[in-house]
C-alpha cells in the first residue's frame, strides 16, 4: 500500500457562525493541504468531530472533500465505533469506490478484551475487501489493542493492512514493527512521536499538526525516510512547542485555531466541546509568527 507511505492528514470539519459544516472553508483546507505536500486525506476520522455530524452533514462533507480532492491524492475513509453490527452496517452500504483505505478506531467505552476486540475487527474485516487501517488509540477508547492482536488479524486477513498507533508508546510501536510483516505499515498517530516511530521504521502518521502545518510536517517525515536524519531533527524540535498547544485544550479545538490565525477556517468546533481559549490562541499565534 504505498499510497498509505508518508504523511496522511485526518481532516477537521470547520464550522460556519451559525454551526453548520463550512465547505468553502473545507475547500480551502482540501487545496490548501494538497499544495503544501500531505500525501493523502483522511476523511471523517475522530478529528472530523464526526461523532456529532449528522448522516446528512457527513454525506456533504465526502462530497466536498472528493470534488475538492480532483484525483490529487488518495482519500481514506474513516468507519468505527463501539457497536459492531452498526459498524458491518455502514461498511455495507457505503459507497466506498472513492477511497484507498478505510480507518476503524477499536471499540471506545465498552473496553473489550483482546478476543473482543480480535472479533470486532474480524466482523469488520469479513464485511468489506476495502483494506483496512486498524487505529488504536487507547487515550480515549480506554483500551490498548496489544502487537499480538494486530499481528493476528494481520495474519488472518489479506486487507487488514496497516495500523495507526496512538498509543504514545514508542516501546509499543518497535514491537509492532518488528513483529508485523515487513509489508504491513505501521504508521503513527501521535504527532509527537512520528519522528521517532519513522527512524524505527514506521511508514508516516496520520496527523493532526500535519494539516495546520503541512509543508513542515510533510517534509520532516519525507526527510526522515530519506535518511537525512539531522535535517528531519530541526524540523521536529521547531514544531514540538506548537503539536504541545494544539492538544493542550482538547482536539480539534486547538489545530482549528492554528487554522483560524492561518485564516483558513473559524475556530468554531461542536458541543461537548468548546473553543480553544483566548490565552491558547494567542500563544498559537505568537508561535506562528515567530516561526
Amino acid at each position: 500500500m504505498q499510497e498509505l507511505i508518508g504523511t496522511g492528514v485526518a481532516l477537521i470539519t470547520p464550522f460556519d457562525a451559525q454551526g453548520n459544516p463550512d465547505l468553502n472553508a473545507l475547500t480551502a483546507l482540501v487545496d490548501f493541504n494538497i499544495e503544501n505536500g500531505v500525501d493523502y486525506l483522511v476523511v471523517l476520522g475522530t478529528t472530523a468531530e464526526s461523532a456529532t455530524l449528522t448522516a446528512a452533514e457527513k454525506s456533504a462533507v465526502k462530497a466536498c472533500i472528493t470534488a475538492a480532492n480532483k484525483g490529487r491524492v488518495p482519500e481514506v475513509l474513516g468507519i468505527g465505533g463501539n457497536n459492531t453490527a452498526a459498524v458491518v452496517e455502514e461498511l455495507k452500504t457505503t459507497d466506498l469506490s472513492n477511497y484507498t483505505a478505510v480507518l476503524s478506531v477499536s471499540p471506545y467505552y465498552n473496553k473489550p478484551t483482546q478476543e473482543g476486540i480480535y472479533q470486532h475487527f474480524k466482523a469488520v474485516a469479513t464485511a468489506t475487501d476495502k483494506p483496512i487501517i486498524l487505529y488504536n488509540v487507547p487515550g480515549r477508547t480506554s483500551s490498548n489493542m496489544a502487537p499480538e492482536t494486530v499481528a493476528r488479524l494481520a495474519a488472518d486477513f489479506d486487507h487488514v493492512v496497516a495500523i495507526k498507533e496512538a498509543a504514545g508508546d514508542m516501546v509499543q510501536a518497535m514491537e509492532l514493527i518488528r513483529q508485523l510483516p515487513e509489508d504491513f505499515l505501521v504508521i503513527s498517530g501521535d504527532d509527537m512521536i512520528t519522528l521517532p516511530m519513522v527512524l524505527a521504521g514506521g511508514a508516516g502518521v496520520i496527523s493532526v499538526i500535519g494539516e495546520g502545518m503541512p509543508a513542515e510536517f510533510s517534509a520532516m517525515v519525507r526527510l526522515a525516510r530519506a535518511g537525512h536524519n539531522d535535517q528531519a531533527r530541526a524540523l521536529q524540535y521547531q514544531l514540538m512547542p506548537v503539536i504541545d498547544m494544539i492538544f493542550e485544550e482538547g482536539n480539534p479545538a486547538g489545530v482549528k485555531a492554528l487554522l483560524e490565525h492561518r485564516n483558513i477556517c473559524s475556530a468554531n468546533v461542536r458541543l461537548p466541546l468548546v473553543e480553544a481559549s483566548t490565552g491558547l490562541k494567542a500563544r498559537i499565534g505568537e508561535f506562528l509568527r515567530e516561526f
